[in-house]
This record gives C-alpha cells, sequence and structure tokens, in this order.
C-alpha cells in the first residue's frame, strides 16, 4: 500500500516518523508534498526512500491512503488540486477537526475518515481519535485501526463529539503540562526545592500515574482515596484544589466550544463560496 501525506507541518511530520519508527511502513511506501516544497524535500533526506513531491496532485496520483495535514482554510486550495485524479477506491483522511466528513464527500469520489491525532503518539501512545464517513466499509476500517493502533489506542467516536475529544486526547498535553508547569513553579517558588529536582519528582510522578492508570490498578477517584489518608496533607491540599478551581474547566471547554464554532463557520462559508462559484460556472 502506497501513503500519502499532504502537509508535513507540525502534526503531519509527527505522523510519517511515528509511522517510520513503529516500522509500519517503510519510507520507499510514502509520498509527501508540503506547500514549502523544501521542508518534503528535507524529510526525502533524512529518510532515504521516502518520496517529496512539489505538488499535492502529484501525491493524489500515487498513494492509495491519504492523510490531508493541512489548516481548516487550505482545505479548499487541496482540494482543488486533487478533485481531478481522486478515484473511488482511494481513502482520504482528514485529521482536522472542523472539516466535515459530509462536505468532503460532496466533494470527492473517495471513501472518507477523519483521524484526529496527538503529540503523544510521537511515542507510540496516547490516543488517536477514529471518524468513518458513509463510503468507509468494515474492511477499511479495520484497515484504519491497525495502521493507527502501531502508534497509539485508537479509539472510534461519534463525529459530533469531534471537538470535546480532541479537548480531551489532543489538546490535553498541552493543558496537563501547563497544569504540571505551575505545580512545579509553585513548589519552587514557596520552598526553594531547585527546579530541576521538582521537575524530575514531578515528571516521575506523572508518568508513574499514567501507568497505574493504565494498567487498571486504580480510577481516578479511587487513586485519589488511597493517597487521601483522614487528617493528611493530601487531604488538606485537595481542599485547596477543590476550593479554588471552581468552574475552571468549564469555562475551558466553554471556549474551545465557542473557537471551534467560529472555526466551523469558517470552513463552511469556505465550503458554501466553492459551490457558489462552480454553479455560476
Amino acid at each position: 500500500m502506497q501513503i500519502g501525506f499532504i502537509g508535513t507541518g507540525s502534526m503531519g511530520k509527527i505522523l510519517i516518523e511515528a509511522f517510520i519508527e513503529a516500522k509500519a511502513f517503510p519510507p520507499s511506501t510514502l509520498h509527501v508534498s508540503n506547500r514549502t516544497f523544501s521542508k518534503a524535500k528535507e524529510l526525502a533526506k533524512t529518510y532515504t526512500g521516502l518520496h517529496a513531491y512539489p505538488t499535492n496532485k502529484r501525491v493524489a496520483q500515487e498513494a492509495d491512503l491519504i492523510f490531508i495535514c493541512v489548516k481548516p482554510l487550505e482545505f479548499k486550495k487541496v482540494i482543488d488540486e486533487i478533485a481531478g485524479v481522486v478515484h473511488q477506491e482511494q481513502i482520504i483522511v482528514s485529521i482536522t477537526s472542523p472539516v466535515e466528513i459530509k462536505d468532503l464527500e460532496a466533494l470527492l469520489p473517495a471513501k472518507i475518515a477523519k483521524i484526529i491525532p496527538s503529540i503523544t503518539n510521537s511515542a507510540r501512545s496516547g490516543a488517536s481519535l477514529m471518524i468513518a464517513g458513509d463510503r468507509l466499509e468494515e474492511k477499511e476500517r479495520g484497515l484504519l485501526y491497525r495502521i493507527m493502533n502501531t502508534i497509539s489506542q485508537p479509539i472510534w467516536i461519534d463525529e459530533k463529539y469531534t471537538r470535546v475529544s480532541s479537548d480531551i486526547v489532543s489538546c490535553g498535553p498541552a493543558f496537563m503540562s501547563y497544569i504540571l508547569q505551575r505545580f512545579i513553579q509553585s513548589a519552587v517558588e514557596e520552598t526553594g526545592i531547585p527546579k530541576e529536582q521538582a521537575v524530575a519528582l514531578a515528571s516521575c510522578m506523572f508518568i508513574g500515574m499514567g501507568e497505574l492508570l493504565s494498567q487498571n490498578r486504580f480510577s481516578l477517584a479511587s487513586l485519589q482515596e488511597r493517597v487521601c489518608v483522614p487528617g493528611g496533607v493530601t487531604g488538606a491540599g485537595l481542599k485547596i484544589l477543590e476550593d479554588e478551581m471552581n468552574d475552571m474547566f468549564n469555562l475551558l471547554f466553554r471556549e474551545t466550544q465557542h473557537k471551534f464554532e467560529e472555526d466551523m463557520l469558517c470552513v463552511n462559508e469556505m465550503f458554501y463560496e466553492q459551490d457558489h462559484n462552480k454553479k455560476i460556472q
């Protein structure tokens, strides 16, 4: 199978490198393009055998499965470039949450899916979100699952939960790392512990907690119960969190949903403009 990547920015590059490191695909089966061609050529220099092209159309001509890894408002240009060569047997995968499957199915004859990866996939860990279009048959669903399973834990979701699921899986590492960073900084400020030591301790704690959860030794609630003894230090700390956090995460999800709605309006206008122009022509 020949695999295409249109867009080799942050997430596109993470996927390419993760698949190669996981030995999911040899570089010779990968075909890539990027708006800045030099970035695609750089990948070809790094991974011998990988094919870099100056046009997105060439990737669409060579690949059986194509990941479109571009920003939402770049989709119209990409689709215009590849629509004439895409065919029914190909699988097109969008990794961009505001672009809906129904819009891609209306513009391309291929089988469409949406996969939202995470930066954690670069360590062959974490989840990837899987959404299947109507044309995707069971064998293609199985194929995509097996491919993503080489670098992640694939989870099928309903498209209407794309944003909140992405907030948890894809944005979550940034949110949690910010909280951990503040946790460390406060420890340094209040006690004078060397920052390097605090970082090492907190990082080991976070990794160890993840292992406990992944091994199903504890739930989030039972983990708190086990550590928190009556009248102890942990309970005093949790009381501060309960009092101070209030609706912080509610506000976070409201804001990400609001931004997502704004992005979807822009994307819908982009696709509407394309359809409108076609009717005029």
